[in-house]
């Protein structure tokens, strides 16, 4: 008897090609381990014996595989239809079972992970009566007849952990082999594959020249189904205003114009794209032509894929991303970290893993061309350097408004008497000592037929009437996202550095000078703003201290004021050094979600907002950003940001989320101004108004 082996099923319908993936991919594991192979044609007793081949095939193969021992079977003799001879099949440190019905409901308890491999009607037919000639031929029919009969009552597609669309091309089983290694049954004996994936090797270019950021993403990704923009779009105006400031304000002004340096794109195109989307519990991943289903907690996830630097910065390069996934957290991960559980219309987290990028560093007015070293690389190199060439020109401004057939109409989740009776009752929470600051949100809704909106232009439009340092565009999982958020959440340096900086405290800006000046004091001089500010910023103390080194957590800025295309704000910065030997996922999932966006304390806060607030948020006071390769991360929340959800009815859902914090000195009418308030940037934007009362 041999130790127990690990068993893939390769399964799928008659001429789905699983006989040459199973051989390609024994091949190709074999580098590493000993492996064995079992083909389920082997053991059909004869055309119409799909029911009675699993019976044997379970009995007499499988389960001694299972024990580690070898497999005594009788296979079947085709051409003079019946049993032939005994045969064996050995044990192996992996065993590969492919055909028909390999990972029926009789076998899964014995299996380690299941493969459903899938291609056309005609093209199945075509490949299978290739392969076997004019003998399958007259047996097509009945054949077909068992496999729907069989999967009526079994649905494996839908149980399998992995179902890739099989080309034929050679292409399915590289991307296996790039996915299996996150199950958790297959990871411990594919370690030899992790460490080869975890050997990689960045190739840089620097392009002395400023391209217009908006026209490069477009040319590079506009095709992309799956692509990123972390677009820091004020930086040329928060280099005006730290030219022009003077004293604690240019400070703040610098700190500012540090957020807004670089800007991100990617796609997950090329050799090692990879797309990942989480909710409920549930991860899918997908690779080319392959998709594997991972269930447990999405920061457990991110943790054996993120956090370990795996490659080195390209030599005189200032920016911290080097690749790596880029995307969006949802709120509703706080099902994770202490909050309840859920479900959202969108995913609980979207991300690319992008083998290639282009950073711009606005600071410097150079563009970095990243890839890690592939076949393609070099290829896709050159193409980018054409791009940026093309589109080395000043950024026009732009208009700053949409012309849509017609305005959007939005609803909100509540009116405005239902929610300042919510400000009543989180209040009521305050004076009974449940809770000293509640984050109370609302969600604005509009329904719109899917070809009347156009999400590029539309983000382009917001971008201009109000850039921010965390601006973004996202395509993602089938849904889009427009934000321009000032607000960083959460960044860990490749040294480990810390930051946090929330933003409590909004007013509007003005257009006379001196109004917007005294709306700027105001916000400065407000002691409800202020004890809302510090409350936050003792929380986030508070999470970052959980993976920080003892005495490391400081409070550099406390208060300060920063000024934006629509509004002025009130931001502290909280920075802390990551203790070494610490998760760097567990670490983000001890500040999720951002403080600012819950209130303090923060977990039995959560749980007041689930019943004050009726519904989930979706995206909305989640984060955006990117985890990279060198361990480093720079998250934003998303907030003052549009979500656009296609539907399969021809329809898009528009989502905003708004919301403001609540103390005991609320007056609710202002509270109530000030949603309004920071909804009014992107409403504007569409030709739409507040929903009314």
């Amino acid at each position: 008897m041999s130790p127990a082996p690990v068993i893939i099923a390769i399964d799928g319908r008659s001429g789905a090609g699983k006989t040459t993936l199973a051989v390609e991919l024994a091949a190709r594991l074999r580098a590493h381990h000993k492996v064995s192979l079992f083909h389920l044609e082997d053991i059909y007793p004869g055309w119409n014996g799909l029911a009675a081949g699993l019976e044997r095939y379970v009995a007499t193969v499988l389960t001694p595989l299972h024990r580690g021992e070898a497999a005594t079977w009788v296979g079947w003799d085709w051409e003079n239809h019946d049993d032939g001879g005994p045969r064996v099949t050995l044990p192996a440190e992996i065993v590969i079972v492919e055909g028909v019905g390999a990972a029926a409901a009789e076998a899964r308890p014995l299996l380690d992970a299941v493969i459903w491999a899938e291609s056309p009607d005609d093209v199945r037919r075509t490949r299978a009566l290739d392969r076997d000639g004019a003998t399958y031929e007259p047996y097509w029919d009945q054949w077909a007849a068992q496999e729907d009969a069989w999967l009526a009552r079994d649905d494996v597609p839908a149980l399998a952990d992995v179902r890739v669309q099989n080309l034929a091309d050679g292409s399915a089983v590289v991307d296996l082999l790039r996915l299996l290694p996150y199950l958790p049954a297959l990871a411990p004996v594919l370690a030899p594959e992790l460490s080869a994936r975890r050997g990689l090797r960045l190739r840089a270019r620097r392009l002395d020249e400023r391209p217009d950021s908006a026209a490069l993403f477009h040319s590079l990704y506009g095709g992309s189904p799956n692509a990123v923009w972390l677009d820091s779009s004020n930086w040329e105006s928060a280099t005006i205003a730290t030219t022009r400031a003077a004293g604690p304000d240019r400070e703040s002004a610098q700190t500012a114009a540090e957020r807004s340096r670089f800007s991100i794109m990617a796609d997950d195109g090329g050799t090692f794209g990879q797309s990942v989307s989480h909710r409920s519990g549930e991860s899918l991943i997908s690779a080319g032509s392959a998709t594997v289903r991972v269930t447990g907690q999405f920061f457990r996830w991110l943790d054996t894929v993120w956090g370990r630097r795996a490659v080195r910065a390209p030599e005189g390069y200032p920016g911290q991303f080097t690749l790596g996934w880029l995307g969006c957290l949802g709120y509703e991960l706080k099902r994770e970290t202490g909050g309840t559980d859920l479900p959202a219309a969108t995913p609980d987290a979207a991300l690319i893993f992008s083998g290639r990028a282009v950073v711009l560093d606005h600071a410097e007015g150079t563009a970095w061309l990243l890839a890690l070293e592939a076949p393609d690389a070099e290829d896709w190199l050159k193409a980018a350097a054409a791009a940026v060439h093309q589109a080395a020109a000043p950024e026009p401004g732009g208009s700053t408004a949409v012309v849509l057939p017609q305005a959007p109409a939005f609803r909100s989740r509540d009116t405005g008497e239902a929610y300042r009776k919510k400000i009543a009752a989180a209040q009521h929470e305050i004076a009974e000592g449940n809770t000293y600051e509640v984050c109370l949100t609302t969600t604005l809704e509009a329904r719109v037929p899917a070809a009347a909106v156009d999400p590029w232009r539309i983000y382009l439009a917001l971008r201009g009437r109000n850039p921010a340092p965390f601006a973004s565009f996202l395509r993602l999982d089938g849904v889009t996202v427009a934000s321009t958020s000032p607000e960083r959440f959460l960044k860990i340096a490749s040294d480990g550095g810390m930051r946090a900086e929330p933003i409590k405290g909004t007013r509007r800006r003005a257009a006379d000078a001196q109004e917007d000046a005294r709306l700027r004091t105001d916000l400065a001089t407000s002691l409800k703003d202020r004890a809302e500010n510090i409350m936050i910023v003792d929380l986030l103390r508070n999470d970052l201290s959980h993976f920080a080194v003892p005495g490391s957590v400081t409070v550099s800025r406390l208060c300060a004021i920063e000024s934006y295309a629509t509004v002025h704000q009130m931001v502290s910065t909280i920075d802390a050094r990551l203790l070494p030997g610490s998760s760097r996922a567990e670490a983000v999932a001890a500040c999720f979600p951002a403080g600012s966006m819950t209130g303090a304390p923060k977990i039995s806060t959560m749980a007041i907002l689930d019943r004050l607030e009726e519904g989930p948020r979706g995206l909305y006071s989640g984060a955006i950003g990117y985890f990279s390769l060198n361990g480093a991360t720079d998250l934003a929340v998303a907030i003052r940001t549009l979500v656009f959800n296609a539907r399969g009815d021809g329809t898009a859902e528009l989502t905003l989320g708004v919301g403001g914090a609540i103390t005991a000195d609320s007056v609710p009418d202002e509270e109530y101004e000030e949603i309004r308030t920071k909804a009014y940037g992107v409403l504007s934007t569409l030709g739409a108004e507040f929903p009314g009362d």
